[in-house]
């Protein structure tokens, strides 16, 4: 009886650690990954060449407003376009491919889901870290972001 006792106890911590462990490392994760607006304003005040700022917004919203600088690569799109050779990528987007490990690699959409869905996916590509503008294009109109 004590052994049965014991591994039932050993295996409710076990899941409660596991449990725990799983929320700390999701609620870190999302800590990182995104951008504040002053962040994202500042790098793009600093015409910082190795910025790659994607919007992630479909046409119809990109042609209501864009975050000058931002490349328009809609979310459906990303995984095949991270996934492009360099030379595919600069032929297809005009601009080089981000590097797997950019510091500086942030998408962005209205309002922070298809971004934070596109940042997802980039980091299942390698690139480790992508970064998500949580507040997106709304956030970036409402506070006068040129």
């Amino acid at each position: 009886m004590f052994c049965l006792n014991t591994r039932k106890t050993v295996q409710s911590a076990l899941h409660s650690l596991c449990s725990t462990t799983k929320f700390h490392n999701s609620v870190t994760y999302s800590a990182i990954m995104d951008i504040s607006y002053d962040d994202l304003k500042a790098l793009l005040e600093k015409q910082n060449q190795n910025l790659y700022l994607i919007d992630v917004r479909t046409q119809q919203e990109v042609d209501k407003g864009r975050i000058p600088g931002s490349l328009h690569i809609p979310v459906d799109a990303v995984e095949e376009a991270l996934g492009l050779s360099p030379e595919a990528f600069k032929a297809k987007y005009g601009v080089n491919k981000p590097p797997l490990n950019s510091d500086e690699l942030v998408f962005h959409c209205q309002m922070g889901r298809r971004a934070a869905t596109a940042t997802s996916k980039a980091k299942e590509l390698g690139f480790s870290h992508a970064r998500n503008y949580a507040g997106g294009y709304q956030e970036w109109s409402e506070k006068g972001g040129k």
